[in-house]
C-alpha cells in the first residue's frame, strides 16, 4: 500500500461520520420531487432539507406549489417521481404520526364543543385519554381558555377557533410541525403569543416548516428558506445570507457635518436633519459595488465625524417580490405556450 493511499484510508471514518451527521441533522428531505395534474404540473423536480430543530420557511405566490408539497409530505397524495426521506428513511403513512398539520382552511366541527373535539383529535392522534385530558388541561391554561371547554365551536370567534386548532396540531408531541399561514385570524397580540411558542417548541427540538405570505414573520422566525415559484425552487438558503446576497449597497449614515459627494464614491439619496439628535441623517449608495465597506466609510470620515454607520439590507418582502418578478414568463412566452 503506497503512503497516500494509507492517508485516505484513515481518512475514510471521518468521511462516513460526516457524512452520517449531514443525514442525521436533516429531520425531512424532499429530494427531487415531481408531481403531474391534468394538464399541470405542481411540482417540478423540488428539493430540499429541513434541519431537525429549526423554522423553516416554505414561501410561493399563490398556485406555486406549496400546498401540493405539503400534502405529499403528509402521505395525503404521492409524488409522481422523487423521494421525500423523514429521518433518512422514505416516508410511509404511518410516519404522519410524528407530524403535526395545521392546515390554513380549518377543519373543526362547529356543532361539537370545544374540549370534547380537542379529546376526540387528540385520540385520533394515538394519545390515550388520560394523557390526552392531562396535556389538554396544560395547552387550555397556558393559553388562558379554560372557560371555553364547553363551548361549541361556533361560538368561537375565528382566532379562538385558531387557538383550538393550534392546540389539537401539537398536543401529541410532533417531530415535525407544518404551520400554513398560523397567524390568520389572530389580533397583534395573540400573533405575537403564538410567535413565542413556536420559538418554545423549535428550542425544544420541533422541527418547523412554516408556509407564509407574510415576510416580517418570515425574517422573525425563520433560519432558512425555500421559495416556489411556478412549480420549481428559486431561491433557496439561509435568510439572513440570502439578504445580504441580494444588497443594494445602500447605507444609512448619522454624521455631524454635511458631506459633499464625491460621484465616484457614493451617491447621496437621502437626507433628514435630526434635531433632537443634531447632526445629518443620510441614505446613500455606494459608486462603485467593488469597494468594501470599510473603505466607503474611510472615506465619508476623510469629511465629517461619522457617528452611526448601518447598511440597509432588502426585507425579504423586497426580495420574494423582486425574485418572484424575475422568474415570471414574459407575455410573449406565454403566448408561445
Amino acid at each position: 500500500m503506497k503512503p497516500e493511499d494509507g492517508c485516505l484510508f484513515s481518512f475514510f471514518p471521518y468521511f462516513c461520520a460526516f457524512i452520517t451527521d449531514n443525514i442525521i441533522c436533516m429531520l425531512l428531505e424532499v429530494d427531487n420531487v415531481v408531481k403531474q395534474y391534468a394538464g399541470h404540473r405542481a411540482l417540478d423536480g423540488v428539493s430540499l432539507g429541513v434541519p431537525r430543530g429549526t423554522v423553516y420557511g416554505l414561501l410561493g405566490p399563490n398556485g406555486a406549489g406549496k400546498t401540493t408539497l405539503i400534502r405529499i409530505i403528509n402521505c395525503i397524495t404521492a409524488p409522481d417521481s422523487g423521494e421525500v426521506r423523514l429521518n433518512g428513511k422514505s416516508i410511509r403513512p404511518e410516519d404522519v404520526r410524528h407530524i403535526g398539520y395545521l392546515p390554513e382552511e380549518r377543519g373543526l366541527y362547529k356543532k361539537m364543543k370545544v374540549g370534547d373535539q380537542a379529546l376526540y383529535l387528540a385520540r385520533l392522534r394515538g394519545m390515550s385519554k388520560a394523557d390526552a385530558l392531562r396535556a389538554l388541561k396544560h395547552w387550555f391554561e397556558k393559553f388562558g381558555i379554560e372557560a371555553w371547554w364547553n363551548k361549541k365551536v361556533e361560538e368561537l370567534s375565528k382566532g379562538m377557533a385558531q387557538k383550538v386548532q393550534f392546540i389539537t396540531t401539537i398536543l401529541h408531541s410532533p417531530e415535525l410541525l407544518i404551520l400554513d399561514e398560523p397567524f390568520s385570524g389572530f389580533d397583534p397580540v395573540n400573533a405575537a403569543l403564538l410567535k413565542r411558542e413556536i420559538l418554545e417548541l423549535r428550542d425544544q427540538g420541533t422541527t418547523i416548516i412554516f408556509s407564509t405570505h407574510n415576510m416580517a414573520s418570515v425574517e422573525e422566525l425563520c433560519e432558512n428558506i425555500s421559495l416556489i415559484n411556478r412549480s420549481r425552487i428559486v431561491l433557496q438558503g439561509n435568510v439572513d445570507e440570502i439578504r445580504a446576497s441580494h444588497t443594494h449597497h445602500t447605507f444609512r449614515v448619522h454624521t455631524g457635518d454635511l458631506l459633499g459627494a464625491p460621484a465616484d464614491k457614493f451617491l447621496v439619496t437621502g437626507l433628514d436633519t435630526d434635531r433632537l439628535q443634531h447632526g445629518y441623517h443620510y441614505t446613500l449608495r455606494k459608486g462603485d459595488p467593488c469597494m468594501t465597506n470599510n473603505e466607503l466609510l474611510a472615506v465619508l470620515m476623510e469629511q465629517t465625524e461619522v457617528l452611526g454607520f448601518e447598511e440597509v439590507l432588502p426585507s425579504m418582502d423586497d426580495i420574494f417580490i423582486e425574485t418572484v418578478n424575475a422568474t415570471a414568463p414574459s407575455t410573449s412566452s406565454e403566448r408561445e405556450l
